[in-house]
């Protein structure tokens, strides 16, 4: 096989991309979609002048392989409508809405011994990439990730700890290479009567204390992973593609005109060259690249299931606590420091 012949299933804002990118990928040929909402594919169809598929099982007949971009109480049914057609997938995060349907379909989909991929797209992400080719030579001690967006644009479909930090909670399995043996979380809502802030610290035993803060209240976008290492303090930056390597500071003390003592400082940072490459590219090359070879790819669905497994022990724990910021609460809730000062 010298080209996959792909289908997109769920052609929203991140369906979309997905047609854009297979659109200009020299191994796949997008050959339709296939969306619930008629006359937004038949848009995006003609669009890319492929046909539009009103029923899913015309286009499986179809196609290899398919990106699911479908809200997430579908993935579960589409996709393993999929794995029974013998067709590829690739599915947007979260795995599925629910721990038993992840469960179900990570089987199904190890079973078959077709390439289900998850889309945990920070995987791709060329900072990261880099980063963890730095992580060879040092050993990390501490992480933090910060994953902040305004509310408007956010998915509030689902809570923040689904909609942002499951991307974190991915890369923190990843660095972290095993189960966390502690976990504590925090939140907060603000707007949507879910969780709109979040903060969690990941224990390992033995490995790196993992810090991440996801939150949709924030008026700047951020996307940030700092590392802390012994030998070294890094910073990427996974939105503007860089990173910056704070090496250990040489200080001394020296005398000056003899009159006293002068204080210098000496430190070394090291840009480290980022590929300009789309996270989505690079991502949806991987998927096709492991059809077309035969290769185990990087995200298989029993890691979409760990992170979504991580995702619900962190949601639990935040909703037995969650404190409530809305402005109608702030406002029948009366600063503390009003009764501590009170005459």
């Amino acid at each position: 096989m010298k080209q996959v012949k792909v289908g997109v299933i769920g052609v929203g804002r991140m369906g979309r991309r997905h047609c854009r990118v297979y659109s200009t990928l020299r191994n796949a040929q997008l050959v339709g979609v296939s969306d619930a909402n008629v006359n937004g594919g038949r848009q995006v169809a003609a669009e890319y002048e492929v046909p539009f598929f009103r029923n899913v099982e015309d286009l499986l007949d179809n196609v290899d392989a398919v990106s699911l971009a479908a809200p997430t109480p579908l993935h579960f049914e589409l996709a393993m409508r999929c794995i029974e057609h013998g067709v590829h997938v690739i599915i947007e995060k979260p795995i599925a809405a629910t721990l038993a349907e992840a469960t179900a379909l990570t089987e199904a989909a190890e079973r078959s011994g077709l390439v289900v991929q998850i889309g945990h797209i920070e995987r791709f992400n060329p900072v990261f990439v880099e980063l963890q080719h730095v992580l060879e030579e040092i050993k990390p001690v501490a992480v933090n990730m910060r994953r902040l967006s305004p509310y408007e644009g956010s998915n509030t479909d689902v809570d923040v700890v689904l909609d942002l930090m499951i991307h974190d909670i991915d890369l923190a399995l990843a660095l972290g290479g095993r189960v966390p043996t502690a976990v504590n979380a925090y939140g907060l809502t603000a707007f949507s009567g879910m969780i709109d802030h979040a903060v969690v610290q990941l224990e390992f035993g033995g490995g790196p204390l993992i810090s991440m803060t996801a939150s949709r209240i924030t008026e700047q976008k951020v996307r940030a992973l700092e590392i802390t290492a012994l030998e070294a303090y890094l910073e990427g930056d996974l939105m503007d593609k860089s990173i910056a390597v704070h090496r250990r500071t040489t200080a001394e003390y020296q005398a000056h005109n003899h009159r006293g003592v002068k204080y210098r400082q000496e430190s070394v940072v090291e840009r480290i060259y980022v590929p300009m490459v789309e996270p989505l590219a690079q991502e949806l090359t991987h998927f096709t690249d492991c059809i077309i070879k035969g290769e185990r790819c990087l995200v298989p669905a029993r890691d979409g299931l760990k992170a979504l497994q991580l995702a619900e022990e962190i949601r639990t724990l935040i909703e037995s606590h969650m404190v409530d910021a809305t402005p109608k609460a702030a406002a029948m809730t009366p600063a503390p420091l009003e009764a501590v000062f009170a005459d």
